[in-house]
């Protein structure tokens, strides 16, 4: 239970926490909340744009609690230990692997009354032998640094890893000529957990894949004679194994990153293009391979 829009906690806290307020509820996003005010009177809102009066949601919670977050960066001499060398050092160089360094998406996947968005990247790849996708790797607010970012907005950037060098050798070694999808999920309740229809995952997985020659998938191209790139490849599984099961809400897919030469859109700055259900472009990416 928490105000989810930043004015109406302003406007609340400025009036001092009096009766000018609402209290609504809505179980799955872009519902019409329900909302009452403090004398039980009954009302609708819009799903789309909140109202001007201050509204205290009673949602499903988004967060797990039982996961504690952790937050560890590099933070070089600050934290002690780090000798009595003169001079200094820069921080180490990354680890070399997938990252991600900037994101743009056209909406936020959220509906108003659940506050800001929970967008997560997904690699996905060959579960064992078989023609299924499994789950490898999350990237997002709940996770672990190097594999933590927080997008609260359309927009993001900064540096987050998506997958490993090692992960991605060890994956090659038991997956031979098998490359990974890179997938977002705008998460609605369990952190890191895909939760959707198995229809509605195939309607957009098969959407992208038809549109764009099912070079939906990617690999790393770097060679000793060239520049570290992370590249479109053919993309072959596409039922994704052990969907979560549907506990609370379903998770909104903005969809499948394809390199924008796949694509044919390409926007300054970007280099991957995320596509959704009927291939609709619902953001843009940069990747590369450090």
């Amino acid at each position: 239970m928490y105000l989810p829009v930043p004015e109406h906690r302003h406007a609340w806290a400025e009036a001092g926490g009096d009766a000018n307020v609402l209290v609504a509820t809505a179980i799955a996003d872009h519902d019409v909340p329900v909302a009452f005010d403090v004398h039980g009177n009954r009302s609708l809102l819009s799903p789309n744009t909140p109202p001007a009066t201050p509204v205290i949601a009673l949602v499903p919670v988004e967060t797990d609690f039982s996961v504690r977050p952790s937050f560890l960066q590099y933070c070089g001499d600050e934290c002690g230990g780090g000798g009595g060398g003169g001079g200094g050092s820069g921080p180490p160089p990354p680890t070399p692997g997938l990252y991600m360094t900037q994101s743009h998406f056209t909406q936020t996947f959220e509906g108003w009354l659940k506050g800001s968005p929970e967008f997560e990247v997904h690699i996905l790849g060959q579960k064992d032998q078989t023609d299924s996708l499994k789950d490898y790797q999350c990237a997002g607010e709940h996770q672990a640094s190097p594999y933590y970012f927080d997008q609260n907005d359309l927009d993001w950037s900064g540096s987050v890893m998506l997958y490993s060098k090692t992960q991605l050798d060890n994956y090659h070694a038991a997956h031979p000529a098998q490359d990974v999808r890179v997938f977002v999920v705008e998460d609605d309740d369990t952190a890191c957990e895909i939760k959707t229809t198995n229809d509605f995952w195939q309607n957009v997985v098969n959407a992208v894949d038809g549109a764009n020659q099912a070079l939906t998938a990617g690999k790393d191209t770097t060679s000793s004679t060239a520049d570290k790139a992370w590249k479109f490849a053919k993309a072959i599984q596409k039922l994704l194994a052990a969907l979560a099961s549907l506990i609370n809400t379903n998770d909104e897919l903005p969809g499948n990153a394809v390199q924008d030469n796949i694509a044919g859109e390409y926007h300054d700055g970007y280099n991957w293009v995320v596509k959704g259900e009927k291939n609709v472009t619902n953001g843009w990416i940069k990747l590369e391979m450090r």
